[in-house]
């Protein structure tokens, strides 16, 4: 007899269907796992058999084989231990076999038998939606598994319970959807004092969509201003929050199954590897870029970071996704980021200041602005200088507005973006960069001679559209006039090169 269990590989945000077979033959007794199992799932061998042993339960002095279907498909991770324990217990006539099929088993075995949590759950469950099939998953994630609606959900907190529940001797709870978490802000630009420039790049950034940099002396804000942002974005839809949550579940980062309809907002440190900032690794793992799907990656002391690993970066700011090649797999991760960055504006952070600056200026700028790559300058729409703040700026009151009325601004902008059937205008192109970033006669102009002058590229001729059209937006313009160019020509400033 070969008892079958379901269960799911993860390939990215994809699961695939898993078939486990468990068949109990004649012979010397051994227990083999095939299949491509990684470390993790061959060592599920271990430990099934002290999960059995701790419910009185011995492996049948037969040969025991394990076969994971596909067997040309890699297996990773450690929930695969729940589904093979469920197929030998079946095979073993402990519990029916039949009964099984509706299922699709997902979690890690302690050795005393409980139920541990284990990435990917979300994705499993919606693999269940989509299969017609019930989800056996570890109690402590049952509320992220109830996400996936129409889904029977067994939350088993140990196999004592699961077999107990499978054979109508008990019953276990049923999970509740975890709780959507209010958005929760960062600083307030009311704490921002003076950077005019500033926190209008910064606005003109978050109704858009749009790339930023932002160029000045240490003290000066930059990174007081990048916390601001998440503050006047809008929050995730439903559907974005969703999307937003399958790379949390993927990563591990999904905690108590709550959904959060913030934004998402990741620092990683200059010290960062490519593996972390974009995705890989020995166990091919979402990195930051795509963590911070629909949100904001922000990137300080930007030429700090090794120059491959920022040119990484280059084809996902593009695309929008990740594309992690490995020998036996190939792995897409969703990374739609709104990329802002800061650095000094050479190493010692003073170039503009003549009692301050180091003996090399003004030759430190080139050399320090050089270690970031052209390409990847001209992925990013807005270039602000950040001027140092003074203590006659310091000891000003607050300003009058603060994030709550930029955000209103933004979320009107953003509301006419969406219209255009979009989510914001940094995905304006081809057909509809045209219909409604056209500029005037006298905008078109404008940008013709500074499109000369400047040497803009293709890529950055398309960005000045971009963000010419969302200051529009921002103004209550139908059109993109002279004015808008103007100003979004003004953010193009060129970061001096070597």
């Amino acid at each position: 007899m070969v008892a079958l269990v379901q269960t799911v590989a993860y390939l990215g945000l994809d699961a695939r269907p898993v078939e486990v077979q468990c068949q109990l033959a004649a012979g010397l007794p051994r227990f083999a796992v095939v299949g491509l199992p990684d470390k993790a799932v061959g060592e599920s061998r271990e430990r099934v058999q002290s999960a059995l042993a701790s419910m009185g339960l011995a492996l049948p002095p037969k040969r025991i084989t394990v076969n994971l279907s596909p067997a040309d498909l890699p297996k990773e991770g450690s929930h695969y231990n729940l589904p093979i324990a469920l197929a030998l217990l079946a095979a073993m006539g402990v519990t029916d076999a039949e009964q099984l099929t509706d299922f699709v088993a997902v979690g890690e075995l302690a050795l005393d038998g409980r139920v541990v949590a284990s990435p990917g759950v979300l994705l499993a469950a919606l693999h269940a939606s989509e299969a017609e099939k019930g989800l056996i998953c570890p109690a402590a994630q049952g509320a992220e598994a109830r996400w996936a609606s129409g889904v029977p959900v067994l939350a088993a907190p140990d196999l004592v319970s699961l077999l107990n529940h499978l054979k109508g001797t008990s019953r276990l709870p049923d999970p509740q959807a975890g709780e959507v978490d209010e958005p929760a802000y960062g600083p307030d630009l009311r704490q921002v004092k003076g950077q005019e420039v500033a926190k209008r790049a910064l606005e003109i950034a978050a109704a858009g969509g749009h790339n930023l940099l932002m160029i000045g002396p240490p003290g000066a804000g930059k990174s007081l201003l990048a916390s601001c942002l998440p503050g006047v974005l809008p929050p995730l839809t439903p559907a974005e929050a969703l999307e937003v949550s399958m790379v949390a579940s993927v990563a591990g980062t999904l905690e108590g199954g709550k959904i959060s309809r913030t934004r998402p907002f990741r620092a990683p440190h200059h010290s960062a590897s490519m593996a972390a900032l974009t995705g890989g690794g020995l166990r091919v793992r979402p990195g930051e870029v795509s963590l911070a799907h629909l949100g904001v990656l922000f990137l300080d002391e930007l030429p700090e970071f090794q120059r491959a690993v920022l040119d990484s970066l280059r084809q996902p700011l593009e695309t929008g996704k990740v594309d992690v090649a490995r020998a036996n797999a190939h792995v897409a991760y969703p990374a739609r980021v709104q990329l802002v960055a800061a650095m000094n504006p050479c190493r010692c952070g003073h170039l503009g200041d003549a009692a301050l600056a180091c003996s090399r200026a003004p030759r430190c700028a080139a050399d320090y602005q050089g270690k970031v790559s052209g390409p990847l300058l001209d992925r990013i729409d807005l270039h602000v200088e950040v001027d140092p703040v003074s203590a006659a700026d310091l000891s000003l009151p607050p300003p009058a507005e603060g994030s709550a009325e930029v955000a209103a601004r933004v979320a009107a902008a953003r509301e006419v973006q969406v219209a255009r059937g979009i989510r914001s205008n940094a995905e304006l192109e081809g057909d509809l960069l045209e219909a409604h970033a056209t500029p005037d006669e006298a905008g078109r102009a404008l940008l013709m001679q500074a499109a000369e002058a400047m040497r803009l590229s293709a890529r950055s001729y398309t960005r000045v559209l971009r963000v010419a059209r969302t200051i529009a937006d921002l103004a209550g313009s139908e059109g993109v006039k002279r004015l808008h160019v103007a100003e979004a020509l003004s953010y193009r400033r060129q970061v001096p090169r070597a």
